[in-house]
Formats: C-alpha cells, sequence, structure tokens
C-alpha cells in the first residue's frame, strides 16, 4: 500500500468517524422540553436507585399534540423502599426493582417521547420529563452527566436549587451517557429531584464502520482506474 493511498484511507477513516459521533446529536433532543431524534436512536437505560416513599413506574410516552401514549415500562418498583423510611427511603436494584436493571428502547425517527414517573401510595403523582406536560408547567425531572449525580449527592437542603441548570443530556447522552432523576410531587413537593434516577447512554449507530467501508471502496475503485489508464497509456 503507498503512502498516498494510506493517507488517503487515513482522512476518509477520521471523517467518518468525526461524521459518526456528531451526527446523532444534530436535530435532537434529549431533556425537559421533550426527546427526539432525527433518526432511529437506540438508548440502552440503566436503573441508577430511589429515595421516593412511593411504589413507582417509569415508562416512556409517545406525545402527540399533547396525547400521551404509552409505549413501553423501563423499570416498576415492587414495593416502595428497601426498609421504609430507612434511609430516606431508599429503594436499590433486586429489592425495590427486579430484573437486570437494564433496558434498551429505540426511539423513532421524528416522533416526539416523555419519560413519565407514575408513583403509587400516599397522594400518588404523575410526573414527566417534559415540563411542559406537568401541571403547571413544572420542572420534574434533572437531565445532565456525572456531574449530576455529584450535585445530587452534595445537596443539603430539602429543594434541589441547581435544578434549573440540568435540562439538557443531550451531550452526555452521546458522550458516556446522561443521568436522569425525577421529583414525584411527594413530601410537600420537596423538589429533592432524587426520587427515581436512571442512566441513559445512547447505542452507537453502524454508519461509522459502514462509512469506512464505502470510502475504502471508493479509493480502490480509484486506484485500479489509475492503474488501467497507466497501462493503457
Amino acid at each position: 500500500m503507498n503512502t498516498k493511498f494510506l493517507s488517503a484511507l487515513t482522512a476518509t477513516a477520521a471523517a467518518t468517524a468525526l461524521f459518526g459521533a456528531t451526527a446523532p446529536a444534530q436535530a435532537a433532543s434529549f431533556g425537559t422540553g421533550g426527546i427526539s431524534f432525527a433518526t432511529d436512536q437506540e438508548v440502552n437505560f440503566t436503573f441508577v436507585g430511589t429515595q421516593g416513599a412511593f411504589k413507582s413506574t417509569l415508562g416512556i410516552y409517545e406525545v402527540n399534540n399533547s396525547k400521551l401514549t404509552p409505549v413501553q415500562t423501563l423499570f416498576q418498583e415492587i414495593k416502595a423502599s428497601d426498609n421504609g423510611p430507612a434511609n430516606e427511603w431508599k429503594g436499590t436494584l433486586g429489592n425495590t426493582v427486579l430484573g437486570s436493571g437494564k433496558v434498551a428502547f429505540t426511539f423513532l425517527a421524528n416522533k416526539i417521547y416523555t419519560l413519565g414517573l407514575i408513583s403509587v401510595g400516599g397522594a400518588g403523582s404523575k410526573v414527566y420529563s417534559t415540563s411542559a406536560l406537568n401541571s403547571g408547567g413544572t420542572q420534574q425531572a434533572v437531565f445532565g452527566g456525572v456531574t449530576l449525580l455529584t450535585a445530587l449527592n452534595k445537596e443539603t437542603t430539602n429543594t434541589f436549587q441547581a435544578a434549573g441548570q440540568f435540562t439538557n443530556g443531550l451531550g452526555a447522552l452521546f458522550n458516556g451517557g446522561a443521568s436522569i432523576s425525577f421529583d414525584d410531587r411527594g413530601n410537600e413537593t420537596d423538589k429533592d429531584f432524587q426520587d427515581f434516577t436512571v442512566a441513559a447512554e445512547a447505542v452507537p449507530e453502524p454508519m461509522t464502520m459502514t462509512g469506512l467501508a464505502l470510502g475504502l471502496g471508493g479509493l480502490v475503485a480509484a486506484r485500479r482506474r489509475r492503474r488501467g489508464s497507466n497501462t493503457a497509456s
């Protein structure tokens, strides 16, 4: 393989990798303004934990002109917490939530979705990750990366005062994973945003390798044409 051909192949690979890394994030939304993607996008969800006094179910809903249609349940608690009010109603995988704690879902292109948390017990409630869908348009979910979990763990007041800073998890979704945490309106609407927490990470599209293969095929074909032209002359 000559130097020019190797250089061209390297450039093609770099460009393809860059395109594959950035393309899914364009014309997309993953935050309190809604969830949508320009192309079909698979996302892996992982249960992190709960600290809510209610037995809750987290699911995905399709939004069509404010009409909500449930499409998939992600995680469901079989009881409110591990040991009642101990440890601030803490719930963990294998105790309050059964299964592997991992669920994949493919968001279809150009559809609008939201995450919904249904809580049963006490007053109960239903809140959504999309603020506009909540009663009064209130923010009931926070989106972010590792910094969000750190901020939640360091919060010392009943109210998570930094909630308004965590409204967009799109960047984290495609770069290591996003954290999403809900406030279920319990405890006199304390806004602690620790009642149900999950992580989400986008599954890379296979377009990177496909693009590389197409680029390599084009370079090989061009090289053969040049060889044929040189032989004919």
